[in-house]
């Protein structure tokens, strides 16, 4: 006995020798490279300052507390966000699985007890006890050696895959403070644009009174009257649909802060006014635009577990080598009930031991066309995730400099509207001044105040857009991420919830670190740990 001990010892050192220095098939990831500029196309405006990193709390520059308030709430309650950290574990949860397969793939206790009647005609029958009782306990274990990396690939691949649902939640995140911005900067514009329509109708209902008191004294026709009657109608419309948007884009942030619609009242208290966008923007080089920003780094991760599924089916090429080793106790009786009884006491005894063990190896010779075929569909979706990456580079290069343009060109553009504004202002007051008077027809003063609508409204606009360009801007630059450090990324309540439905062990997270990486800085967290 002690000799077979010696024996199974010596082959699972050998396995592990094996399984250490075996080779591992299939490519090593190499990081694609993308095609980048050295610097921005409207790096030389003095506006732009390229020596900063970007801001990690952009929205703090509007100086706007009751969106930097927005920003957190919905960072603490957006579902689609929740659903992005639910991920991670998930993905956790696929990494440990994969981590277990380097080890022991079946590993099972197993017991029987069964009644047997042989035939009569049996071979060998005259010699047994056609009918007895067996009694079997035991454990057994199969251990696929991974001599060809296919397990350590299997890793690979999905610590690539983990890692990526993290930047797959900071990208989220990105969008998240992004789009609460804009939303809000869109409910601000609408208002503005209805305070506007309000002041001109004030204007307008002034021009009537005094279109009707010329036309009551004879001084002109009743077609002034119906001309002014008409415009403030035309102008008095524009406000309930502007009342629309606004509640849409309402209702929208409501849904990005995770609460029902309508429940946002008491969080836009405040001065109804555009967020004021600062004129220069701080950016670094596009080089380091594919260092932070998130969905850059989730398509190289991507691409990097999809090269290690290349290895995964390539293996199957090879002999695939395990060790099987079985261990129990095993006796038997004959139908009789004393018999019986005695037969299962000693079933534990030194002579009821049984075991087998050793290699076994099993090589799929004839169905290399099968296994080439797998290993070119993993190929050929390698090269897909390669070009993805590339293109969602150029993609995030083109989102930097489209959002830079419309936020410098808009800022130049706020300033001839601005004096567009104030001359129409001037217009309004001369056109009525000369009406009063009777040196001029109505028509003049109509003119006037459409213009003075128009130019107003285009002011606004133009005002929000460089707001929302700058905005997007930050997005593309992948500001913002940094807003889960040091935070629970799952709401304790959903932990507590899924704990006790579930053994999680230490699977669910507790804080989450500065950094993601093998050394973090921050608090260690289970959720952006490899598991055990």
């Amino acid at each position: 006995m002690d000799s077979n001990l010696s024996k199974v010892t010596l082959v699972i050192l050998l396995a592990a020798f094996f399984v250490i220095n075996g080779c591992v098939v299939g490519p090593d990831f190499v990081k694609p490279k993308a095609a980048t500029n050295e610097n921005w196309s409207l790096k030389d405006d003095p506006r732009v300052v390229t020596e900063m990193d970007v801001n990690r709390q952009w929205w703090t520059t509007f100086n706007d507390p009751t969106l930097t308030n927005l920003i957190e709430i919905a960072y603490q309650q957006n579902l689609t966000l929740r659903i992005e950290a639910l991920r991670i574990i998930e993905s956790r949860a696929r990494l440990a699985i994969a981590i277990g397969n380097q080890y022991p793939q079946v590993q099972e206790a197993f017991g029987s007890i069964t009644n047997e009647g042989l035939s009569r005609n049996a071979p060998n029958a005259a010699m047994a006890d056609r009918n007895h009782w067996n009694y079997e306990v035991g454990f057994d274990a199969v251990w696929e050696l991974d001599f060809w990396g296919k397990f350590r690939r299997g890793v690979e691949s999905e610590t690539a895959n983990w890692m990526a649902s993290i930047t797959d939640y900071d990208f989220a995140t990105v969008s998240l403070t992004a789009e609460v911005a804009r939303t809000y900067t869109v409910i601000r514009t609408f208002e503005v644009l209805i305070a506007l329509a309000d002041e001109n109708i004030r204007v307008q209902e002034e021009g009537l009174q005094i279109a009707n008191s010329r036309f009551v004294n004879g001084a002109t026709t009743e077609l002034d009257v119906t001309q002014a009657r008409t415009l403030l109608a035309s102008t008095k419309a524009t406000v309930p649909k502007l009342q629309t948007s606004l509640i849409q884009a309402q209702n929208a942030l409501s849904t990005l802060l995770g609460r029902p619609v309508g429940d946002i009242e008491t969080l836009l208290k405040g001065p109804n006014d555009i967020p004021v966008a600062p004129s220069d923007i701080a950016m670094g080089v596009p080089a380091e635009l594919l260092r932070r920003r998130p969905d850059i780094r989730s398509a190289e991760l991507y691409a990097a577990a999809q090269s290690a599924r290349i290895g995964i089916a390539k293996a199957d090429f090879y002999p695939s080598l395990s060790l099987f080793g079985e261990i129990g106790f095993q006796t038997s009786s004959n139908g009789g009930v004393q018999s019986n009884n005695a037969g299962f006491n000693n079933l534990f005894d030194r002579g009821s031991i049984f075991y087998t063990f050793g290699p076994t190896f099993q090589w799929p010779i004839f169905n290399y066309g099968r296994i080439a075929n797998n290993v070119r569909v993993e190929d050929a979706r390698f090269q897909q995730s390669i070009v993805n990456y590339q293109n969602t580079v150029l993609t995030a290069i083109q989102e930097v400099e489209d959002s830079l343009a419309g936020f410098l060109k808009s800022q130049e553009a706020a300033v001839f509207e601005q004096n567009s504004v104030d001359a129409a202002k001037r217009s309004v007051e001369l056109s009525m001044l000369e009406y009063r008077e009777g040196a001029q027809d109505y028509q003049r003063v109509l003119d006037a105040q459409r213009s003075l609508l128009e130019q107003e409204n285009n002011l606004a606009q133009t005002r929000s857009s460089i707001s929302t360009n700058l905005i997007g801007l930050y997005k593309a630059l992948g500001g913002g991420w940094e807003l889960r450090q040091d935070k629970m990324i799952v709401p304790e309540s959903t932990i507590a919830e899924m704990k006790a439905r579930t053994d999680w062990g230490k699977m669910l997270p507790a804080r989450v670190p500065d950094t993601v990486g093998d050394s973090p800085t921050g608090k260690e967290v289970p959720l952006l740990q490899k598991p055990q």
